[in-house]
């Protein structure tokens, strides 16, 4: 089973990558949309894979990290594209949240990127 919660952060960035005159170069700000998802077995007794509030207490003090915040001031976040958020939002979640299934990261209604870790040449999930 695999169950989720979701946040919202407000913060600022630009994106010092993309190419010159790039709208995304310039400083600009986002409602960001974060949804963690952890996958597991529903425990026969509560009926549930985690409490939802014990979920988003492991995930607030991190998500506040990022909040009304300038990301691209924020160690790993140099350049903090979606895809580099949603890493770093796991590397930050997985220690509490072993069956981290997911971080889902949206800038916008229509574009975001999902993060499901890493494999090895093993196959083993690693972050």
């Amino acid at each position: 089973m695999e169950i989720f919660v979701t946040f919202t952060f407000d913060a600022a960035h630009r994106l010092p990558n993309v190419p010159e005159g790039h709208k995304c170069s310039r400083l600009h700000g986002h409602t960001f949309r974060v949804e963690v998802h952890v996958s597991g077995p529903v425990d026969e007794h509560r009926g549930w894979v985690i409490d939802f509030g014990d979920l988003k207490k492991i995930c607030k003090p991190v998500i506040e990290q990022l909040d009304h915040h300038y990301l691209n001031e924020i160690p790993g976040l140099e350049n903090p594209t979606c895809e580099v958020i949603a890493k770093w939002l796991w590397q930050r979640l997985i220690p509490e949240l072993p069956n981290l299934a997911k971080v889902i990261v949206q800038e916008g209604p229509s574009s975001g990127a999902v993060y499901k870790g890493e494999t090895d040449n093993t196959g083993a999930l690693s972050s």
